[in-house]
């Protein structure tokens, strides 16, 4: 195997992939999982084969190779807006169940034209701005008015509430994420009750993910999980405080071969800035005590090497975990699979790049 390259633990995978599983099974919600995390159309037919109910996107190019392998039931989680990506949309609609989100009555209009025109239905979904302060309506009065616009309109079908807060993923303190999931739950629960009210029932209400799906699933508010990372765990959500029954483990990997040995306290990878992101903080070495990574270049890793640690030799290989995954898959073309350090599948990350 040549470096730098993306690897996955299958053991870890599947453990992962039935842990959360189980866990929305147990609750009687459906699990949605993202695919902008991996991007790989064989991880969502895995996904989709231990359970899972469709999956989610960002974009609407990014659905196009999930759509080619077979999947026929695609949430776009956010809003589409311009003439090319509604017709893709509407396209895409009349091969496979495809729902959006709305925040806007003219983006609701600009919709309804597009799926007229490819004689395609499309569900609809109001974003409810839950405190992420990024997308969606910021009162049940604005997503009923919408409501009322997409059910007004031909080749559209209201569907329900995405309720979606993606900063709590990452709050740190175990119960500092339960009482502020708490918080979002009431206040999707409430603009579903006034719809309701208005006889326009919610029979959908997704959100929630990897980091809040503990909380969430029980909730009795959220009829759908969008956890995306849970298949594969990365060094952002390894720092949250874990306490609950969801064990995930770490199955997603950089396999980086050392390309320097400069001095005793300092080595230097072959995985830098167009392998990993950094947003999230640097990649941290999978268990090697003593080795640090602490900069990374384009091209380069540079790893310290703690004193009384035995320095890796020139040419080893050795095991990174990414900080953030979805960035990280989409620097790669493949994904190899390995059991038991053997290579079982080379699978495409087939949407790396769709992002219109």
């Amino acid at each position: 195997m040549d470096t730098p390259c993306l690897v996955l633990d299958l053991d870890a995978f599947e453990h992962n992939l039935r842990s959360m599983q189980d866990w929305a099974d147990r609750w009687d919600v459906a699990l949605r999982p993202h695919a902008k995390a991996h991007k790989c159309p064989e991880v969502a037919l895995r996904q989709a084969a231990a359970g899972a109910r469709g999956i989610c996107v960002q974009k609407v190019s990014e659905a196009l190779p999930f759509v080619a392998a077979g999947i026929r039931d695609i949430h776009i989680s956010n809003e589409v807006v311009g003439a090319a990506k509604l017709d893709l949309l509407a396209a895409l609609a009349r091969q496979a169940r495809i729902s959006v989100c709305v925040d806007h009555v003219d983006n609701v209009a600009d919709l309804s034209r597009a799926a007229s025109r490819h004689g395609a239905r499309i569900d609809v979904l109001v974003e409810l701005d839950v405190g992420q302060g990024r997308c969606g309506v910021s009162s049940p009065t604005a997503a009923l008015e919408l409501a009322r616009r997409i059910e007004s309109l031909p080749g559209l079908r209201f569907a329900g509430l995405q309720a979606y807060h993606g900063s709590l993923q990452h709050r740190r303190g175990h119960a500092e994420r339960a009482a502020a999931c708490r918080e979002t739950a009431a206040r999707a629960k409430e603009c579903a009750r006034i719809l309701a009210e208005h006889d326009y029932a919610c029979p959908i209400v997704t959100g929630s993910g990897t980091g809040t799906a503990e909380f969430d699933a029980p909730g009795g508010v959220y009829t759908e999980l969008q956890a995306g990372t849970y298949a594969f765990m990365d060094g952002d959500y390894g720092d949250n405080e874990w306490a609950g029954e969801l064990r995930l483990r770490n199955s997603l990997f950089l396999l980086s071969t050392v390309m320097s040995t400069p001095s005793a306290d300092r080595i230097v990878l072959d995985a830098g800035l167009k392998s990993t992101t950094i947003e999230c903080g640097l990649p941290r070495l999978y268990r090697q005590p003593g080795l640090s990574y602490v900069a990374a270049n384009d091209e380069h890793g540079v790893v310290r090497v703690a004193a009384g640690t035995a320095t890796p030799a020139l040419g080893s290989k050795l095991l990174l975990v990414p900080s953030h995954c979805d960035p990280t898959m989409n620097l790669h073309d493949t994904l190899v699979a390995l059991r038991g350090g053997v290579v079982e599948g080379i699978w495409p990350i087939a949407a790396r790049g769709l992002s219109r």
